[in-house]
């Protein structure tokens, strides 16, 4: 059987260009230009709160939460990259993400990609042709309400995915979760948790291109405010056996993301754009499923990051290996920065939810793959939901 490591490419992207794959991790310091920060704070007592103990753990790291304030964070030698599931930690600095910092994590990395992916690993339908991605309608806030972008920061600089505001079934038209990639949050067996995670829902939202945005205020860019996620969790396969091309934790690269507005305010995410998706968990096998529609914002060429765009294609199969679970794929032409983006079909009911993310796809974009969610999948977002009751 072939080794997945090199297979496909995962679909983030970086400030840097670098030699390396996708948007894997580094030896090196913190790199990228992050802009000085402006003021810190720590979740209230309406968010979570850093228990002791982590605090303790933190500090058996070499970390020190008041220099963290002051800008350590950007400090990633290896001994202090905190990679076990329950060591993150992401405290809010407030306006570290301003405009021009988000529009500049939009620069992707060169991918790396086996032309033989999927071949004598399992079943794996032919490759499908390539869907040219259209852009979404703006506003988007119409259009794909529930659709945005999430930032955060590794060793090669800031980044970029993209994410989905999902229903919590602890709080019914109250929801603070998110839906995007597991790399998106965790650089998986060679590294652990990326920083400064936040989730912009609406991004851009009337589609404007980057040259527009230049100079752009922060409530255009970020209509309905900047959300960081006080809580993530991803798969225990990502954390172990994830990597820069997706690796084979590919088939379990999902996660979810609690969050929690840097300006404060009493309403949740999911009131404050008025929409969230249900997940499926249970899906319909693959040759069942009539369509499912992709939406992201890719960023490389001839993409510039800044606009939403969507795929619509019937999925086939693609089997990484023989002893996991076979992924979703379809053709489509985005690129890096469309990673994480919601996969939508019709659930058990007839109506809308969310069946995927985007995970991994070619170096010459033609196709995506994304994970079919099952119990694991769900034991992730069960935990989430329980973690805020």
């Amino acid at each position: 059987m072939r080794p997945n490591r090199p297979v496909t490419a995962i679909l983030c992207a970086a400030t840097l260009a670098l030699t390396a794959a996708a948007c894997g991790p580094g030896d090196g310091e913190a790199g990228g230009d992050a802009k000085p920060t402006v003021a810190v704070s720590l979740p209230s007592t309406d968010g979570i709160k850093i228990p002791e103990q982590l605090k303790d753990k933190l500090k058996e790291h070499g970390i020190d939460l008041e220099k963290w304030k002051g800008g350590e964070w950007k400090n990633w030698k290896r001994e202090d990259w905190l990679r076990e599931a329950g060591d993150y930690i992401n405290p809010i600095i407030e306006d570290l993400w301003d405009p021009d910092r988000m529009r500049d994590a939009e620069q992707p990395q060169r991918p790396a990609v086996d032309p033989d992916a999927g071949k004598d690993q399992g079943v794996t339908d032919p490759t499908p042709a390539a869907v040219p991605a259209k852009q979404a309608n703006p506003p988007y806030h119409q259009s794909v309400p529930e659709s945005g972008k999430v930032f955060f920061d590794g060793p090669e600089g800031s980044m970029v995915c993209s994410a989905t505001v999902v229903k919590d079934p602890a709080h019914p038209g109250k929801s603070n979760m998110v839906w995007t990639a597991g790399h998106c949050v965790h650089a998986g067996k060679a590294g652990g948790w990326y920083r400064n995670i936040a989730f912009v829902p609406s991004y851009n939202n009337a589609g404007k291109t980057a040259a527009q945005l230049k100079g752009a205020p922060r409530d255009q860019v970020a209509p309905y405010g900047v959300w960081w996620s006080d809580w993530a969790q991803t798969s225990d396969q990502w954390i172990a056996t994830g990597g820069p091309t997706g690796g084979a934790g590919a088939p379990y690269d999902f996660a979810v993301l609690h969050v929690t507005p840097e300006k404060g305010g009493g309403k949740s995410l999911e009131e404050t754009v008025g929409s969230a998706l249900p997940v499926e968990f249970n899906a319909q096998p693959v040759p069942k499923v009539a369509g499912i529609t992709a939406t992201g914002y890719p960023a490389a060429a001839p993409f510039d990051g800044q606009r939403a765009f969507q795929c619509t294609d019937k999925p086939g199969r693609l089997s990484l290996n023989a002893s996991d679970p076979v992924m979703y794929r379809i053709g489509c032409t985005m690129t890096g920065g469309s990673s994480g983006g919601g996969w939508v079909a019709a659930g058990a009911d007839g109506k809308p939810a969310l069946v995927s993310n985007t995970s991994i796809g070619p170096a010459k974009a033609g196709w995506l793959a994304g994970p079919r969610l099952g119990p694991e999948a769900k034991g992730i977002f069960d935990a989430v939901s329980r973690k805020f009751k």
